[in-house]
């Protein structure tokens, strides 16, 4: 897989000429990224657990796996792996956190995460601390899903998917406890719309504490900020079974 860690670029919202393009974005600590195997594609080779590593870059912890031709990579860390464990990849493999298999030959009730949407791709779904997907119906060609969102989807069952909830369940009970620690992330302060003058933002302008006086609230460039925003075209519902709570 090449270098594992590079200096992660900051470019603090700004574009090839200089110019703010993402508002609220600055200056933060050094970060390196470290390139995780999302694919898992080290198949039916047994890697051994011989690391796990802080991620500045995610909310989940990572592991480094050494496999048996000497080669390492990132995986995400689920619950309960730790130092010395083994894992694998495989279209069948033992029912134990860490393991990446096809969909289909996983039992129902089992707790996955790192799911693919594409066959190929990669994980894409189940990817931060403490989620995990739910298989929970098989059908002919396609798995049904459980998505952390609460939403089940059709996912087509030669896919793979790693067992295991991931680990840092506790990360959205966090508190960041000063300013300071948003900057540290690279995030700058917000200023409300009316608070601003009307040059700056739609919704500035008035006399005292007004409310924004329109029929719609707008984004600071002036598209309404309201309503739904997902494209028909690029998205297809037709994968889905059951729609996540709102």
């Amino acid at each position: 897989m090449g270098k594992l860690k590079i200096i992660l670029k900051k470019n603090s919202g700004r574009d090839n000429s200089g110019s703010v393009v993402v508002r609220h974005q600055g200056g933060r600590q050094k970060r390196f990224y470290r390139v995780v195997d999302f694919k898992r594609n080290k198949f039916d080779m047994v890697g051994i657990i011989v690391g796990i590593e802080y991620d500045p870059n995610r909310s989940v912890d990572l592991l480094m796996v050494q496999y048996n031709d000497g080669e390492k990579r990132y995986i995400l860390r689920p619950l309960n792996v730790n130092l010395g464990d083994k894992v694998i990849s495989a279209d069948v493999a033992d029912i134990k956190n860490g393991n990446t298999m096809k969909i289909k030959n996983i039992p129902i009730g089992t707790p996955v995460h790192n799911v693919e949407l594409t066959k190929g791709r990669g994980g894409q779904i189940a990817r931060s601390a403490g989620d995990q997907a739910m298989i929970v119906a098989k059908e002919e060609k396609y798995v049904q899903v459980k998505l952390p969102s609460g939403e089940i989807r059709r996912i087509l069952n030669d896919n793979y998917a790693t067992i295991g909830q991931l680990s840092k369940v506790e990360w959205k009970d966090r508190i960041l406890r000063k300013a300071g620690t948003k900057r540290h992330m690279g995030i700058r302060p917000t200023v409300r719309g009316v608070a601003q003058d009307p040059k700056s933002h739609p919704h500035g302008g008035g006399e005292g504490r007004s409310g924004i006086g329109m029929k719609y609230p707008k984004t600071y460039t002036g598209r309404r900020a309201v309503g739904k925003t997902r494209d028909k075209k690029k998205f297809s519902n037709k994968m889905i079974v059951k729609r996540r709570k709102v």
